[in-house]
């Protein structure tokens, strides 16, 4: 435990300003994602207060952060007008939690393995472009759509593309000129030069840039041309009293509890937020630059803990968000303490700086976005996926645009049909098998791999390899292999960079270097 805390102290200058930036990221997501939801504002906030300090307490994952996702927005708001009330849909919340804890117990967490890195992959570049795409009408002044919308068919009958165009002939010269400023001051700040001065590394772009945007707004307040209104501003509740704080806390209808349509509503939403932070954990454990891997059933149990808390004090269900996941990780995040940070500050938000919060102009926030989608959607991530031929990159090219013309789901859904049709193709041209021998009078672990390994034999491979006991010899061969997958490969390379931390002597027999693309 003594060394845990020294590690948390000393990565506590780097989790502080990235909890920070977080927390700048998640607040207009919070209350965009509740507003769209057919919620209150408030239930937003709540959300992203128990994912970051209760979920990230629970959860293995150094990096990720959670809230109110954008995906569910739909669920929650069917769900709503199925059963009749926002207290009888907390109920259900409630429940989802309670079944995503059966399913951490039951091990479903396994189900994230059988999801390939090229469709991962194509995931984070698709949510990339689609926060590029989406915060350009936020930059420009010009939208009124709530601030997180990462649907291509927005809520009042535009497209993703539509709007950009829209904006273009509705430009706020105020929110502009803030957009640029903010973007220009994070771009500077950020740059390797300044970042060889401590002051540079400690205090965040983001921060800076929303100070002098808050400066910006109030000397444009009093020029009619540059004016802010109010629409294109961060819009908090305010609490000045705790009878105000209660005021804005729902709870669940407990008489609705033999209602079988809650129970419905409740298992959508399990499943639908499983699968979503699944997804999550796995694409951040790939960003990760230290390659920590979460445990699955853990995170699911530790999403459940939180649904429930949340659905009891009037929250929105969550998951694990890429978005926020990913701006931690930029602005330096290192554990857990980050994810925590964040909720601190929406805490406090809430109750003593609202007045202040309120005066943030959208377009600040859209500059910090922007920089973030650029870094999920560099082209090297392209250029390195394109080098690994046809079979990776079309199902990653299928996935973003898939993603970027439906929603996260669909666009993953699709991405894994192209995946497995490259599979089963692999696969009727030479069948596979997956073998393991143990001779335990020399204390070795012979894993053979068959003439053909795809990516069906990942999960397998990478669970056996998880289990192998410290101070183990373990020979990986390849020498029948006439084809092994890059993913399988990848896994084999990722188990041999972590070998050495339980003293694991590892032989690799005709297994071929995979390159590990980065995907940021």
């Amino acid at each position: 435990m003594g060394l845990s805390l020294a590690k948390y102290r000393s990565s506590l200058k780097k989790d502080l300003p990235a909890g920070l930036v977080v927390f700048l990221v998640a607040l207009p997501l919070c209350l965009g994602i509740a507003l769209a939801s057919g919620a209150p504002a408030f239930s937003g906030l709540i959300t992203g207060i128990i994912g970051g300090l209760v979920v990230a307490l629970l959860s293995g994952s150094a990096l990720s952060v959670s809230g109110p996702a954008a995906g569910l927005t739909i669920i929650v708001l069917n769900g709503i007008t199925t059963l009749g009330s926002f207290e009888a849909f907390l109920l259900a919340v409630v429940l989802a939690g309670v079944f995503q804890i059966i399913l951490g117990y039951a091990k479903a967490g396994i189900i994230g393995l059988f999801f390939p890195s090229s469709v991962i992959r194509g995931m984070l570049a698709a949510i990339g472009l689609t926060l590029i795409l989406k915060q350009i009408p936020h930059f420009l002044g010009a939208d009124k759509d709530f601030f997180g919308d990462m649907n291509f068919f927005q809520p009042d009958g535009e497209t993703t593309f539509t709007e950009i165009f829209k904006a273009f002939g509705n430009i706020q010269m105020g929110s502009l000129i803030i957009g640029v400023v903010s973007l220009a001051i994070i771009l500077i700040w950020d740059s390797a030069r300044l970042k060889r001065y401590t002051f540079f590394r400690l205090v965040p772009s983001a921060l800076i840039a929303v100070i002098v945007s808050i400066v910006l707004g109030s000397l444009f307040a009093n020029t009619p041309t540059l004016n802010i209104t109010s629409e294109h501003l961060v819009n908090l509740p305010v609490i000045q009293s705790v009878d105000d704080l209660l005021r804005e806390l729902t709870f669940p209808d407990l008489s609705q509890f033999t209602n079988i349509n809650v129970y419905l509503v409740a298992i959508t939403i399990a499943i639908v937020a499983s699968l979503e932070t699944l997804l999550s954990v796995e694409a951040v454990d790939k960003l990760d630059p230290q390659k920590r891997i979460t445990p699955a059933n853990r995170e699911l149990k530790a999403q459940g803990v939180g649904n429930i808390l949340s659905g009891l004090l009037g929250g929105l269900p969550m998951t694990a968000v890429i978005v926020r996941s990913s701006a931690n990780l930029n602005a330096g995040g290192q554990t857990r303490v980050s994810a925590m940070v964040h909720s601190v500050f929406l805490l406090l938000s809430i109750l003593f700086l609202a007045n202040i919060l309120n005066q943030i102009p959208l377009s600040a926030l859209a500059a910090v976005l922007l920089v973030v989608g650029f870094k999920l959607t560099k082209p090297a991530l392209y250029k390195g996926q394109f080098r690994l031929g046809k079979e990776q990159f079309i199902p990653f090219f299928v996935t973003i645009i898939a993603i970027l013309f439906s929603d996260l789901l669909k666009g993953i859904g699709i991405g894994m049909v192209i995946a497995v049709f490259y599979i089963l193709r692999a696969n009727y041209r030479s069948p596979y098998f997956f073998k393991k021998e143990k001779y335990a009078e020399k204390e070795i672990i012979r894993l053979k791999l068959s003439e053909h390994v795809s990516f069906l034999n990942k999960a397998s491979i990478v669970l056996t390899l998880d289990h192998i006991p410290a101070n183990s010899h373990v020979v990986i061969d390849g020498t029948h292999s006439e084809v092994i997958d890059h993913d399988v490969l990848e896994a084999i390379q990722e188990f041999r960079t972590k070998a050495y931390e339980k003293n694991i002597k590892l032989e690799l027999l005709n297994v071929p270097a995979v390159e590990i693309v980065a995907a940021h």
